[in-house]
């Protein structure tokens, strides 16, 4: 008779060597996943760090580590965003941080540590996975497996969704990424209504990195309000939106960044950085001794870019505004010789943001899900 398989122990992350087994898991799921885009683990571990990452001044979370005979198997992290409760008034929680070895015991186990975490604060549902917030990593990769993943977006491998799905997860909202492959010029319908808009007073200008702070808080302003009605949306607090600000800054091309601009007051907003994930797997997750040279050296080779904010303030919308951005940042991209863009990700509730996508000519490439579990 074959010897029964050794118990699973989940147990709360605690320590600094929980912390840095908690973030390396994934280069054993992943290891002969080619597609998987080792991150920089420095940067993961602030990124989990109760005293550096802004959403613990306002939320909290537990992180949890499956472990079989002392070796990692599995994580999670059962998530309480208080911004959301605070928002809807919808008793939802959250998961992220999912990852499993091919296992539905592994799976079941993680679960129901989240899920007693989430019933102990009174709460009705997980959602996710969003690692920590929808502002974040998110989504479940349904498809497009044999392709890396964009900056800041999520991977995972095909037996996710079984895993889940069999514990009773059911779909709540897709998200969708477009692909968009670089013309050799601004098509000229683009073209047209970015001429018209121009034409009447509202002008495209580049952001003023000079200026980084208060052009910031301009951005935060726009996006709050230009993401409000949107499914899930909960804005970004000044310090969230900084700190993503400066994460994002040493990425940045600073010519594919944009404020549209009514008689001198910003209206809308376009960031589109350089796919920095082409470069890290050469950092293999490490900057030193030699991973900082190879993430340079290889940096030099991006070619693509993902457009990561474009959001118009409600009262200027379907007046050609996205029009306008979205063929300033064709422009420059073309210039710059990048090849494709991918731009995500979308809800698939949100017809106007497809339709414009679909009117760029973009291509719906990869499919994203959040889910929701009734506790």
């Amino acid at each position: 008779m074959a010897p029964s398989p050794a118990a699973i122990e989940v147990r709360p992350v605690r320590t600094r060597r929980d912390r840095r087994r908690f973030v390396r898991l994934p280069w054993r799921i992943y290891r002969d996943t080619p597609a998987w885009v080792p991150p920089l683990e420095i940067e993961r571990m602030d990124f989990i760090d109760r005293r550096k990452n802004a959403f613990f001044r306002h939320s909290d979370a537990e992180l949890y580590l499956a472990e079989r005979e002392g070796e990692p198997v599995g994580r999670i992290a059962a998530i309480e965003n208080r911004r959301h409760l605070e928002t809807y008034r919808d008793g939802t929680g959250f998961f992220g941080f999912f990852e499993s070895i091919d296992d539905p015991s592994v799976a079941r186990a993680l679960v129901a540590k989240a899920s007693d975490w989430a019933r102990a604060r009174g709460l009705a549902r997980l959602r996710g996975p969003m690692s920590f917030t929808i502002n974040d990593e998110c989504g479940l990769l349904l498809d497009a497996f044999e392709l890396p993943p964009v900056l800041l977006m999520s991977y995972n491998p095909p037996y996710y969704r079984p895993l889940l799905e069999d514990l009773g997860f059911r779909k709540a909202q897709d998200l969708w990424a477009y692909r968009l492959d670089a013309p050799e010029r601004v098509p000229e319908r683009l073209g047209r209504l970015a001429r018209a808009v121009a034409a009447r007073g509202i002008s495209v200008r580049k952001l003023d990195f000079s200026r980084f702070d208060e052009e910031v808080a301009l951005v935060h302003r726009i996006h709050s309000q230009a993401w409000a009605s949107n499914w899930g949306a909960v804005p970004l607090t000044v310090e969230e939106m900084r700190a993503l600000a400066r994460e994002l800054k040493p990425l940045a091309d600073r010519d594919l960044v944009f404020l549209a601009e009514d008689g001198g007051e910003p209206v809308g907003v376009s960031v589109t950085v350089p796919d920095i994930n082409q470069a890290l797997p050469a950092a293999r997750g490490r900057l030193l001794p030699f991973g900082l040279v190879r993430l340079l050296l290889a940096r030099r080779r991006i070619d693509a870019v993902r457009v990561l904010i474009l959001g118009v303030l409600p009262g200027h919308r379907f007046r050609g505004v996205d029009a306008a951005l979205y063929a300033r940042t064709m422009e420059e991209a073309i210039r710059k010789g990048y090849r494709w863009g991918e731009l995500s990700w979308v809800l698939e509730s949100n017809p106007a943001m497809n339709s414009a996508a679909e009117f760029l000519g973009a291509t719906r490439y990869k499919t994203y899900r959040i889910y929701d579990l009734e506790l």
